[in-house]
């Protein structure tokens, strides 16, 4: 899954990508580069960022989304915690909600059912302006498990198709470094739910704390092809990385070895 952010301040291409033509431009090169998804986001999430405006949410993603359905057939994600972009942006063209909140907003499960798209739940302590404070867990692998059962029994609840649900164990988000390493050692056991997994590390944080030289998130390229391909050997059915081309050759090569 490749990432269009769309965003002033994302914690890595923030700015970078300026407008529906870039952000067709990349989704071009990104499905030559082999991309599989396409995820499209136009609110940060980093740790201390603050909800964007609805209506400056939906001005970033609706034309970029536009403008990548006219140039490109992979299918689209959007990255968002609300139901009225979700809505909006399935209206122009995606077919998966990506929600860092795991459908827990007013509405939000009553409008996956609604859409019968693909949704992403994805586990998050705190909100992103906070998140990063003072993570704590007794168990942090057993406590996202049971937060991802939970959800997606209330998302089945609501109506959305169980062959629609993914899960997340959201990395970065409301973890320390050892949270983090324990839920990459505990992929299998999330696997195990039974739903597809999503798994999103690349350029991270917790690479720079691994790695004290890789202070800018484009020094951290490496050490995001090492979280992905362990991901992969975890079972993982898909990553959600910046750097396409790299990533998709470092899996195919680790296939070719297997």
């Amino acid at each position: 899954m490749g990432i269009i952010n769309l965003t002033p301040d994302s914690f890595s291409d923030g700015g970078v990508i300026a407008g529906p033509a870039a952000a067709a431009e990349r989704a071009c090169r990104m499905a030559a580069e082999g991309a599989d998804w396409l995820d499209v986001g136009g609110e940060s999430t980093r740790p201390g960022s603050s909800p964007a405006p609805e209506a400056e949410e939906l001005a970033r993603v609706l034309p970029a989304i536009a403008a990548v359905r006219a140039r490109c057939a992979l299918p689209l994600s959007i990255d968002t915690r609300k139901p009225s972009v979700a809505r909006a942006a399935m209206a122009a063209g995606a077919t998966m909600w990506n929600d860092v909140g795991a459908l827990g907003g007013h509405g939000a499960l009553e409008t996956a059912a609604e859409l019968g798209c693909h949704v992403v739940l994805m586990h998050m302590q705190g909100e992103p302006a906070t998140m990063q404070d003072q993570p704590r867990y007794e168990n942090v692998v057993g406590e996202v498990i049971a937060f991802l059962d939970q959800r997606a029994q209330a998302a089945m609840a609501a109506g959305v198709a169980r062959e629609r649900i993914w899960v997340d164990p959201g990395i970065g988000f409301g973890k320390t470094l050892a949270h983090n390493l324990a839920l990459l050692c505990g992929l299998g056991e999330i696997a195990a739910l039974g739903f597809p997994l999503v798994f999103g590390a690349s350029r991270k944080g917790m690479i720079r704390t691994i790695d004290a030289s890789a202070g800018e998130p484009g020094d951290r390229l490496g050490g995001s092809i090492a979280l992905a391909l362990q991901a992969a050997r975890a079972g993982v059915a898909m990553v959600r990385v910046h750097d396409v081309r790299e990533t998709v050759q470092a899996l195919k090569v680790q296939a070719a070895l297997a």
